[in-house]
């Protein structure tokens, strides 16, 4: 049988984010279902699947999308999780974020790296 590309999502949804992406679904079945379900079809079910980029690649990607964009605190501190359950060391985003700071400025960066240490410190990772 063919996997829904909500069953799919949620398959790829858990393999990144883990309980954190759980939680953010959670927290929106009173106020915006709707919008849950589209996170879980439209970007893990049919984004994350796609053949030419890696989990950890489209997690260096996406982690750097945030902070460029910025003002997506809380989704940046699940995505760092999310690049560290796929094999993203810690020095890999901090590098990744420096590599940011001609195209997006300081503030942007010095916010990503901000979430990025609360991130490390709730995992027990120690930075040198």
């Amino acid at each position: 049988m063919d996997q829904t590309r909500y069953q799919i999502g949620i398959e790829q949804l858990r393999k990144i984010d883990g309980i954190g992406g759980e939680k953010v679904i959670e927290s929106l079945k009173t106020i915006a279902p709707d919008l849950g379900n589209y996170i879980i079809e439209f970007a893990f079910g049919d984004i994350y699947p796609r053949p030419g980029l890696t989990l950890a690649e489209r997690e260096l990607i996406t982690v750097t999308s945030l902070l460029t964009a910025g003002g997506c605190e809380p989704q940046l501190d699940v995505h760092i999780n999310g690049a560290l359950n796929v094999g993203i060391l810690p020095e890999k985003i901090i590098e990744a974020f420096i590599q940011c700071i001609p195209y997006t400025g300081f503030p942007k960066v010095l916010n990503a790296v901000a979430i990025a240490k609360k991130v490390f410190a709730d995992r027990h990772i120690s930075q040198t």
